[in-house]
């Protein structure tokens, strides 16, 4: 897949490739397995189940041999589903809600935050509406674990959003060309 990217069936870039520039919600339709990918232009996340659930990572440009240096997964596992993040220019709003449907405190953000608790006093993140901009929340603070990839819109349930074991969201992260 070139993307920008490419996808190879087989680590190391070996095997059947499959170019795109745009969303893929299923890359089993494509090629048998994807465990390999080159990013030659653009930002995507790259999913571990098809239609764009489960383990997610972003892929900047670059090359990844393996899906291990990439998602960290099993070797076993690959990527089958990828989507690509459009570049932002404008301001970034967001709002979190400690709870559910929007229920809870309430926290408008604008900019990046590396700890939700220290900052606003959040035990938890559990909903959320994108207003303006490409977000992504992280597991721990200081934008580190696993993470989930969100565009404009409204979040009434973030861990129905195919990570339902993520404990929760600790650090918030605007993506930027810089990212």
């Amino acid at each position: 897949l070139t993307m920008g990217t490419m996808r190879q069936e087989r680590m190391n870039f070996q095997g059947r490739s499959y170019e795109t520039s745009n969303d893929c919600p299923e890359l089993t339709s494509h090629l048998s397995r994807c465990n390999s990918c080159r990013v030659e232009s653009g930002l995507f996340m790259v999913y571990e189940k098809p239609n764009f659930m489960g383990h997610q990572m972003l892929a900047r440009r670059g090359e990844y041999p393996d899906n291990q240096r990439l998602m960290g997964m099993n070797t076993s596992d690959c990527i089958r589903s990828s989507r690509m993040i459009p570049m932002h220019r404008g301001p970034f709003r967001m709002r979190i809600y400690e709870r559910e449907n929007f229920g809870g405190q309430m926290h408008e953000l604008m900019d990046d935050c590396d700890n939700v608790m220290d900052r606003f006093r959040m035990s938890d993140c559990q909903s959320c509406n994108v207003m303006e901009g490409h977000w992504l929340m992280f597991e721990q603070p200081n934008y580190r674990g696993r993470m989930l990839y969100l565009r404009p819109g409204e979040y009434r349930n973030l861990r129905e959003m195919g990570i339902s074991n993520m404990p929760k969201f600790s650090s918030i992260r605007r993506i930027m060309d810089s990212c």
